[in-house]
């Protein structure tokens, strides 16, 4: 067993060993790149700002082999050169990890919504979610033991008001998911699953939610490492079996009942 920057890691987790992850250089997505190079993975990550990814990668250096591409996910062209220029780097890959996402206009009733930030958010939520994985299916098919994580979200189960955009996107992707699932399993053994996490203390939901710190608040708040171990958990070898779920991390909320007892 050793012992590693928070992480505690038992010999063969069943972890791969070349990992891809978008929006790898902020909130989850940069705790997922993080867990699997602490792990000794090799690590690639995506991201539509240079500065911040040079910043990432700066930081997970120090843990192993990482390397940068910069794209916007939800452009064709640019996440296919993404993901064929990360393959090369690290020789194949055995992984993917989709965690790039956007919020749109929170808070915004529905009338004030607009066509173009509701476009957005779909074109890089699900549009984005689907190229990263068609772009990288090449590549995953030369895996001995391929797998996909979509980084999700409750919000994919439950609604509130103000997130009409997050909301559809998110429940277009527990479908996605299902789909995908089916698919690349039974033609080429490719595991897809998602995790789907409530309130992350990530820059995207204090931004989101216009809170400097989550210090206090009266409702749990995951930290970003927290669901780096369930990605972890989904990615691993050592659960062949699970395909086609969609990973709630909420604290049981979308188990309660409304019943008044």
């Amino acid at each position: 067993m050793s012992h590693s920057g928070g992480f505690v890691y038992v010999n063969d987790l069943g972890l791969p060993d070349r990992v891809i992850v978008t929006g790898g250089s902020s909130g989850i997505g940069l705790a997922a790149a993080r867990f699997f190079a602490e792990a000794g993975s090799r690590v690639g990550i995506v991201g539509r700002d240079y500065r911040k990814l040079e910043t990432a990668a700066t930081e997970l250096q120090e843990f192993g082999s990482v390397y940068t591409a910069e794209a916007d996910i939800g452009a064709e062209n640019e996440i296919r050169a993404a993901i064929k220029v990360l393959a090369g780097d690290l020789g194949g890959v055995d992984a993917v990890v989709s965690a790039a996402g956007i919020d749109g206009e929170m808070g915004a009733r529905c009338e004030d919504v607009t066509a173009a930030s509701f476009e957005d958010v779909l074109r890089i939520n699900v549009l984005g979610t689907f190229l990263t994985v068609r772009s990288a299916l090449p590549h995953l098919q030369q895996s001995p033991d391929p797998s996909v994580v979509i980084v999700g979200s409750d919000s994919g189960f439950v609604t509130t008001p103000g997130m009409l955009a997050y909301n559809a996107s998110k429940g277009a992707l527990v479908q996605l998911t299902r789909a995908l699932s089916v698919e690349l399993f039974d033609e080429y053994g490719i595991r897809v699953n998602s995790i789907c996490p409530s309130i992350v203390d990530t820059p995207m939901s204090r931004r989101g939610l216009a809170v400097d710190s989550f210090d206090g608040v009266p409702y749990p708040v995951q930290d970003p490492a927290d669901l780096a171990w369930s990605i972890g958990f989904l990615v691993s070898s050592r659960n062949k079996a699970i395909n086609g779920v969609n990973l709630l991390s909420d604290y049981g909320y979308v188990s309660r009942s409304s019943f008044p007892a």
